[in-house]
């Protein structure tokens, strides 16, 4: 990809859109009182998804961008559950009855740090509080290093169907300047478990972007990942922002490769699992041709939530823990992201919900056009627009800089239709944000 081109649109840039608004338009105007309102009118019968933030870890991974507490005893995360159990009752109380839920989502933090008798208990008032379909998915985030085989026998006793393991990179040099050294082995004795057990579908993530990280580095990782046969893989992009996470200062930024160097192991990390028999889903998705995500993206019904790329995930997402962020039928909702806060509106009685967003019909028509570009790289807006009862004419000739990525060979547009050029698919964001109303011109 040429310089300029990567200069002209590349990274930093716009939001990674998992989500439309992004959090930066998220209002305090929406709170608790808004939050127990949309939980009341959600459908009753149609199913939801959850997540559920566990926001713990055993040490401090320099590039986390994520909020996170270190702890080395199990005390806090104790506290921790008594009051998420608590949000569980809240919540269960203020939506419908019987509210059936299609999928179950662990993220973190490290959420297999729960004790495995408590993350069962915690599943049985789940499935107490919530109506279950039949079959559930529910999926955990692990990282290897604090992995322990009676977890894995726990998670398929809970009846646990995905695990999504960190890696980021197998590189030692990279590991050390990112303060997170993990073996090859460790990883894969945390599969080899999973698998015993029979929690058989594995995700792995690689970050690209890194300290002292190269083209060369990531082929390696890359072909070390598949040979532990996951069904996907998640390739990301180190967001640097030291001025929001205080951790990321521990990162010497003159080992950080430049936005050329960032695109080339970005390549480097596609070429070599799609040369692997993965197919490459999206912006930074792979999977194995018989995989969900496949013959979702291949049929036209994959979604990217706030949860990411998903075949299963619902529609209306309900967080719960601290900074978890929900989407219910009228809009976006965050949870307070410090855990003492969030557990002090919690134990007050009342849902812990700091901000949000209210949709408008005109937020849902460009989320709409920008979900589907992430997940197929074209879409159509006139037929978007008008299942919205929307006008696509003052749409179309408002989207900033749709012309300039037209003439620049990104994208091509023919009567609305817009399809990215599949030289420049890590670009997407920039072609998204053509149709984002918040982001400066």
């Amino acid at each position: 990809m040429q310089n300029s081109i990567l200069t002209k649109y590349g990274e930093p840039g716009p939001p990674w859109y998992t989500i439309y608004p992004a959090v930066p338009q998220f209002s305090a105007e929406v709170g608790a009182e808004a939050c127990e309102e949309w939980l009341r009118g959600l459908p009753a019968d149609e199913p939801v998804s959850l997540y559920i933030h566990v926001p713990f870890c055993r040490s401090m991974c320099w590039y986390c961008g994520f909020p996170t507490t270190i702890t080395s005893h199990d005390a806090p995360i104790l506290d921790y559950l008594a009051v998420l159990r608590e949000e569980i009752r809240l919540v269960a109380e203020q939506a419908p009855q019987g509210l059936p839920v299609s999928d179950v989502h662990f993220g973190g933090g490290t959420p297999t740090l729960i004790g495995p008798a408590e993350f069962l208990a915690l599943m049985e008032l789940l499935r107490l509080r919530f109506a279950f379909r039949n079959p559930v998915m529910i999926a955990v985030e692990i990282d290897p290093r604090t992995f322990m085989a009676e977890m894995a026998e726990a998670l398929a006793a809970a009846g646990a169907t995905r695990a999504s393991l960190g890696v980021q990179s197998f590189d030692p040099v990279v590991q050390k300047a990112i303060n997170r050294r993990q073996s090859e082995t460790q990883t894969s004795a945390a599969i080899e478990n999973l698998r015993r057990h029979g929690v058989n579908r594995i995700n792995l993530d690689l970050v690209y972007g890194l300290p002292k990280q190269t083209v060369q580095s990531c082929v390696e990782t890359a072909t070390a990942a598949v040979a532990l046969r996951p069904d996907r893989l998640a390739v990301f992009g180190y967001a640097h922002l030291p001025s929001f996470r205080k951790n990321q200062r521990q990162i010497d930024e003159a080992a950080l490769p430049d936005i050329a160097a960032r695109a080339e192991q970005a390549a480097a990390f596609a070429e070599t699992l799609v040369s692997m028999g993965y197919r490459q889903i999206g912006l930074d998705h792979f999977a194995l041709p018989d995989d969900q995500l496949t013959l979702a993206q291949e049929t036209g019904h994959l979604w990217r939530n706030s949860l990411g790329y998903s075949a299963d995930t619902r529609k209306t997402v309900i967080g719960l823990g601290p900074s978890a962020i929900g989407r219910l039928v009228d809009g976006y909702v965050q949870n307070e992201v410090k855990t003492d806060t969030y557990s002090r509106h919690i134990e007050a009685g009342r849902l812990a919900t700091s901000n949000g967003c209210r949709l408008t019909n005109e937020d849902r028509v460009r989320g709409a056009i920008i979900e589907r570009l992430m997940c197929d790289l074209e879409v159509d807006v006139p037929a978007i627009c008008a299942a919205h009862g929307f006008d696509s004419i003052p749409l179309l000739n408002s989207a900033g800089g749709l012309a300039m990525l037209a003439n620049d060979g990104i994208v091509d547009i023919e009567s609305g239709r817009i399809r990215l050029r599949q030289e420049h698919r890590f670009l997407i964001r920039a072609v998204a944000a053509a149709f984002d109303a918040y982001v400066a011109r």
